[in-house]
């Protein structure tokens, strides 16, 4: 393919983009830019909590415009019993309820709540079993948070 085809498809599919109002995340007048470095994360109380507020300012940083709380809840679901009634595989279930506040006022900005899942193996070694649901819990937190920043995202460009 030619380098004026290439550019003549470029610009054909960046179009539709331009007609749907499109922004990017971090271009100009981006949500990224309402809320990086913006947000002041509730302190964790829990070893979960920890892992979310980690990926949280890992990936939009620390400020104090907005304030956000969140609930974690956790669960966990047998989905693989074997033959003797052993269980082989589980699923961690978790979903985060949050609410963004303007710090200066209090009024809430945004607010919904994210859930996923993870999955872990267990084995006939508790200790594996139990660094396994570790690892299936900090793979929970990293993707509960990175859904809240995607809403945090989606959301952000009507904020105050």
């Amino acid at each position: 393919m030619s380098l004026f085809n290439r550019l003549a498809l470029s610009l054909a599919l960046l179009v539709p983009l331009a007609a749907c109002n499109f922004t990017p995340v971090y271009g100009p007048g981006g949500a990224g830019n309402v809320i990086r470095n913006q947000i002041s994360v509730a302190d964790p109380d829990t070893r979960l909590e920890f892992e979310v507020l980690s990926r949280l300012e890992d990936r939009i940083g620390f400020g104090a415009t907005y304030d956000l709380d969140y609930v974690i809840n956790t669960g966990q679901r047998d989905i693989a019993i074997d033959e003797t009634n052993t269980i082989e595989r589980t699923n961690v279930l978790g979903s985060l309820a949050y609410t963004v506040r303007l710090a200066s006022t209090g009024q809430i900005v945004d607010q919904g709540e994210v859930s996923t899942f993870t999955a872990y193996a267990t084995t006939a070694s508790p200790v594996a079993t139990a660094a396994a649901r570790r690892d299936a819990e900090n793979r929970l937190a990293v993707a509960l948070a990175d859904q809240l920043v995607t809403r945090l995202f989606a959301g952000a460009a009507t904020w105050p």
